[in-house]
């Protein structure tokens, strides 16, 4: 049986921690979870790890963990920052303040392609291997017809352009390499509850359905995909 490893970073959240368990149920997968703050999972083929994005010691040494197994057939970037407890999305310009983009942008963007610049070249040479960062549809250009939240929007949208970026550079080198962005639609968790109110229950998912989501869109992922944006139900979603 071919053991297929799989790279979670930001297992520890709510979607992070689905798409950890659902990939560790498959009976070939050996998965690295890497979070901040490392748990305990309790299963034999996860290897828990520390990742904090601004310590790029940190992604250098989880690269070494699990490079030390072969190539990797799956890097899943499952962080993000939306809010906090002090910030909320900007509704008009006059609520734009630099350090809620910075937070932004380096959570949403710096982060994901540090862990790009160290992973990427660990993708297995000569199968289909998928690196995919979790976007957001409102991070579409094209698709902002609403306005409003500047800084969360705006950092979308710049790990879109360096996604596409990276995944010219990697197809290089590696034809099999597939790097993509995947807007999980809107999930039950801490990351979107202040925001849920107008949802339609059809719409709104919990962390495990939308792992699973991802996990069928991921799947069906071929070379000539990379570069692009996936909505949840695998609808390719314009810059």
């Amino acid at each position: 049986m071919t053991q297929h490893r799989i790279v979670i970073v930001g297992a520890s959240g709510a979607i992070g921690a689905a798409l950890t368990h659902r990939f560790a149920s498959e009976p070939d997968a050996q998965v690295f979870a890497f979070s901040r703050s490392p748990r305990t999972w309790g299963k034999s083929n996860i290897q828990s790890g520390r990742l904090d994005y601004s310590d790029e010691e940190s992604i250098q040494q989880a690269v070494e963990i699990a490079a030390a197994s072969g190539p990797i057939d799956r890097v899943i970037v499952a962080a993000g920052l939306l809010h906090t407890a002090t910030m909320r999305p900007e509704k008009a310009l006059k609520e734009l303040e630099r350090t809620n983009f910075e937070a932004c942008f380096l959570a949403n963007v710096i982060g994901p392609m540090l862990v790009a610049k160290h992973f990427l070249g660990l993708l297995h040479p000569s199968r289909p291997a998928v690196f995919a960062a979790l976007s957001a549809r409102v991070g579409s250009i094209s698709d902002n017809r609403l306005g409003g939240w500047y800084a969360y929007r705006s950092s979308k949208a710049a790990l879109n352009m360096t996604l596409k970026t990276a995944s010219i550079e990697v197809a290089r080198r590696n034809k099999q390499a597939i790097v993509v962005g995947l807007h999980p639609g809107t999930v039950a968790s801490a990351l979107s509850a202040p925001f849920l109110e107008r949802v339609p229950p059809q719409r709104l998912f919990t962390p495990d359905q939308a792992a699973g989501h991802l996990m069928k869109v991921i799947e069906r992922l071929r070379p000539e995909d990379t570069g692009k944006l996936f909505a949840w139900d695998g609808s390719e979603i314009p810059f």
